[in-house]
């Protein structure tokens, strides 16, 4: 089968996550770039990337790598592809760029315009008429990225971002990103082989994800759509293959997750059953403060309030409760918080042992890990 180069975007700080899973589902010649990994795959891994990966955005083919000298260059270059091969004149298309330190291409926009017309006009010149573009529901989706004077053409495999899992049919105000969720609980090194909490589940995407995980659910199980199914190469029955039911993996352990909203935890409920982990996790109705489970050598991931609906006050104060019943009540365990708060997180009053960039949407965020011991650590 056919290989083609492949690049897997993410967001910053879950590269590392994102090449280890492209490689065990198989990626060739792996290689971690700016919010991306680059592999070599054949059709059957791009179906997989899309289908398993917990820590991608996106899936590209790359289409063309060329360098140009001038913008009438780069116009050219871009004709002479065979687009024919990718999609046919009757279904429509978008263009996505990206530009970077560009002398001819001093926006976006320009870039992507310039590669409509030469796709128009290669369709006009060879078959008599030109697919549409449609930029609300688009059949196929070409991504273009310029780097001074080298382009990449590629086509987005996905369509929706995947972190729209199909689960998610209840979500409260901030929603934490499912690929974010997957890659912070990949990060903290639980894989299912103890006890998970999250104290502040929001609409429960830390451990839903977390369930998942557990039991070897595939990320993207309930969702409907991709763009690959659009593509003219498109194999249903090594789609299917792709897709063939699984055993689930035993989870021995308990998954606990609880919020002070009652109506946050009735979303984490609905979406929960919608993930069909429902069964997998134990829920309540509480304040952190006030929270009393016991817990030995488990994983606490959380992402609490960054201060957009709390006062400074209140919210240092919040920070230094969730560090006081961390240190008091769950000694010897392993705690992780993520949070753009970061004057806020010196309240919580606990060294931390890992300090690790994240964004979470535009914010800057700080994930770091405290280590629970009793008493002193030594």
């Amino acid at each position: 089968m056919k290989e083609y180069k492949l690049i897997a975007k993410t967001f910053s700080g879950l590269e590392d996550v994102l090449a280890k899973e492209v490689k065990r589902i198989g990626g060739k010649n792996v290689r971690r770039g700016k919010r991306a990994v680059f592999y070599d795959g054949d059709l059957e891994l791009i179906y997989k990337s899309n289908y398993q990966l917990r820590a991608a955005l996106r899936i590209l083919k790359e289409i063309e790598h060329f360098n140009f000298k001038n913008v009438d260059q780069f116009y050219l270059k871009c004709k002479r592809i065979k687009w024919n091969n990718y999609f046919n004149v009757d279904q429509n298309f978008v263009i996505n760029s990206v530009v970077v330190n560009s002398r001819d291409f001093r926006n976006s926009m320009f870039a992507s315009l310039k590669v409509k017309d030469a796709i128009a006009d290669y369709f006009r010149e060879n078959f008599g008429k030109r697919p549409n573009v449609d930029t609300d529901n688009p059949d196929i989706i070409i991504n273009v990225h310029i780097f001074q004077d080298n382009c990449t053409l590629s086509i987005d495999s996905s369509g929706e971002s995947l972190h729209k899992r199909g689960y998610r049919v209840k979500q409260g105000d901030a929603p934490l990103n499912e690929v974010l969720a997957a890659g912070m609980i990949y990060i903290s090194g639980w894989l299912g082989n103890s006890d998970f909490m999250d104290p502040m589940c929001g609409s429960g995407t830390l451990p839903i994800e977390a369930a998942m995980i557990a039991q070897n659910i595939p990320p993207a199980k309930f969702r409907k759509e991709f763009a690959f199914q659009l593509w003219n190469d498109f194999d249903p029955l090594l789609w299917e293959k792709v897709t063939e039911p699984v055993e689930k993996r035993e989870f021995r352990h308990k998954i606990y997750a609880s919020d002070i909203s009652g109506s946050n935890l009735l979303n984490a409920q609905t979406n929960a059953r919608r993930a069909l982990v429902f069964n997998k996790i134990q829920f309540a109705c509480t304040d952190f403060k006030d929270l009393d489970i016991d817990l030995n050598n488990a994983t606490i991931v959380t992402n609490p309030p960054y201060g957009e609906r709390l006062k400074e006050n209140d919210l240092d104060g919040l920070y230094a409760m969730i560090g006081e019943r961390l240190k008091h009540q769950y000694a010897g365990n392993s705690a992780w918080i993520l949070s753009s708060s970061i004057d806020s997180l010196k309240f919580v009053g606990l060294k931390p042992a890992q300090r690790i960039d994240l964004f979470n949407g535009a914010l800057k965020c700080k994930f770091n890990n405290y280590r629970l011991f009793e008493g002193k650590e030594k």
